[in-house]
């Protein structure tokens, strides 16, 4: 099995992406799940550019990391200046990386019109810059940036930057396709090309504005690069990198390489790829193969019956090869099936009950016509389940509630709630206000239950979401509200559906807390006793 060396560019091509913004501990958190996920190198970012990489290369010399090589990012020396007295050749060596990686023009385009050089100064710039780092004892990966721009015109030229690092002693060449714009087939043939002309290690280093990054880079592979550069998810500038999430198990599951230290590293691409995905702030593409929550969610009934069967029928691999799980979805397209695999999933008997599942299903049916929405709603989903197959014992029953908002004149409002629930055989009246409605009612409810479930106070609301259903009707419209909750350890997700949107949101409200309180908070406890 021929190994594929992956350097994982987060830390420095990632953080170009548009809203993407690490601090310096994040930087060294997400390395750390990148040395353990295994793969071989890690740029941690532009030593000399900017004070945060820096400091991260300074405290990263403190990581321990087993898998890894860390790598500093630079360029090639300036224009005219003695790689020894160059400034950013200089902080690059300043990092104390065993590997350093250096970008150089290699499309005459943009030597001539960018840089404003001689021809010969660039392959100059690239061969003492590639040199000089050897001498101090560096592995050199040299990045030609716009190769594949440059190749499609100006074949020698790119060739000639390619042989001038090999030249120098360089380790690898990665071949970039800067502006993302190579079809497959071109990447492969080029890269042939190449190797057929400079006996260099090859490595492949793309860009996704054709959305092709990944396909560019294992066509890369096939044709005999033997490095792969990209990002955790794809960030990156503009249209983005190429996906390692994606790139990794399609080399060790699909195409036969190796790139991991094992497949049970593997298993952890899926929850690195979502670590990485929370640290730098970015909504996760549940559609987003491989490791997406909807990768392997089933929701059509049919489909639904034959992965019971044997899950090959509509799964390319098992989900648990890269940490990932199988779901099955409820809606109008579900059948019984559908309901069945949910309630075992739930742990609620279901033998001899199939009249009670179909009228569930039609119920589900039902419910989806008028705006529910369980797929973002695990936890409603679960408790109309248990509701339905009188598998739940409500932990308490709102026996009244109102709330009442007061507008000032100045345009400030305040809401104050009035709830009536029995709990534990007793009946509780009691009153709260809020800056808001939902905020009151929140507020009202925790103040009732709080004195007999005290591991209220672990739970909190993290998202509040309001959809308009029916833009037709203006503001008469069905609403539905999405309310999402945690205890610190746990996260859950309830909906609401009403033409009243406080209506809504006091059903996503009351399933939050009566989810918590029975199902989560009661093991929480257990285990805290």
């Amino acid at each position: 099995m021929s190994y594929v060396y992956l350097l994982d560019t987060t830390l420095r091509d990632g953080t170009q992406g548009e809203g993407v913004s690490l601090t310096v501990a994040d930087k060294l958190k997400i390395a750390e799940k990148l040395d353990d996920l295994g793969v071989a190198y890690i740029e941690g970012g532009f030593p000399g550019a900017n004070p945060k990489d820096e400091e991260f290369f300074q405290l990263a010399r403190s990581l321990r990391l087993r898998h890894a090589k860390l790598t500093a990012f630079g360029a090639t020396r300036r224009p005219g200046v003695r790689v020894e007295d160059d400034a950013g050749v200089r902080a690059v060596l300043e990092a104390s990386t065993p590997a350093v990686a250096i970008v150089g023009k290699a499309w005459d385009f943009h030597v001539t019109e960018a840089l404003r050089i001689d021809l010969d100064e660039n392959l100059a710039m690239i061969r003492d810059t590639v040199q000089y780092l050897k001498q101090q004892g560096r592995e050199v990966i040299f990045d030609a940036e716009h190769f594949f721009d440059g190749f499609k015109r100006n074949r020698a030229y790119a060739l000639a930057t390619v042989r001038a690092a090999w030249e120098a002693g360089v380790d690898w060449v990665a071949l970039c396709d800067t502006n993302g714009g190579s079809m497959p087939h071109e990447i492969y043939t080029i890269v042939q090309q190449v190797l057929q002309e400079v006996p260099v290690q090859v490595g492949i280093h793309t860009h996704n504005d054709c959305e092709l990054a990944v396909a560019n880079s294992l066509a890369a592979v096939q044709a005999g690069a033997r490095m792969v550069h990209g990002t955790i998810n794809g960030i990156g500038e503009r249209c983005g990198n190429a996906n390692l999430a994606s790139i990794m198990p399609n080399l060790e599951l699909k195409l036969g390489y190796q790139c991991l230290p094992s497949r049970d590293h593997l298993r952890l691409l899926t929850p690195v790829a979502r670590f990485v995905g929370e640290v730098c702030n970015l909504v996760a593409h549940s559609y987003q193969p491989f490791v997406g929550h909807s990768a392997f969610a089933h929701k059509g009934g049919i489909h639904v019956s034959a992965i019971q069967r044997d899950p090959e029928t509509y799964e390319h691999i098992s989900p648990e090869l890269v940490g990932n799980e199988r779901r099955v979805l409820l809606s109008e397209l579900s059948g019984v099936s559908n309901v069945l695999a949910q309630a075992q999933a739930f742990g609620i008997p279901t033998e001899g009950r199939e009249a009670e599942l179909r009228r569930l299903l039609e119920r589900i049916k039902q419910m989806e016509h008028m705006g529910y929405q369980f797929e973002g709603a695990e936890a409603s989903q679960e408790l109309l389940f248990r509701r339905a197959l009188n598998d739940f014992t409500p932990p308490f029953a709102v026996l009244a509630v109102r709330v009442d908002t007061d507008v000032q004149h100045q345009g400030e409002a305040t809401s104050q709630a009035i709830i009536k629930l029995e709990v534990d055989g007793e009946v509780v009246h009691t009153v709260s206000e809020g800056n808001g409605p939902v905020n009151a009612l929140d507020a009202v409810l925790r103040k009732a239950l709080a004195p007999h479930r005290p591991e209220i106070r672990h739970m909190h609301l993290t998202d509040y979401k309001v959809r308009v259903l029916d833009e037709k009707d203006a503001t008469a419209a069905r609403v539905r509200v999405l309310i999402e909750s945690t205890d610190g350890d746990h996260v859950w997700r309830t909906v609401g559906v009403s033409e009243n949107v406080i209506a809504a949101s006091w059903e996503a409200l009351v399933d939050s807390i009566q989810y918590y309180l029975a199902l989560v908070g009661a093991k929480r406890t257990v285990v805290e006793a």
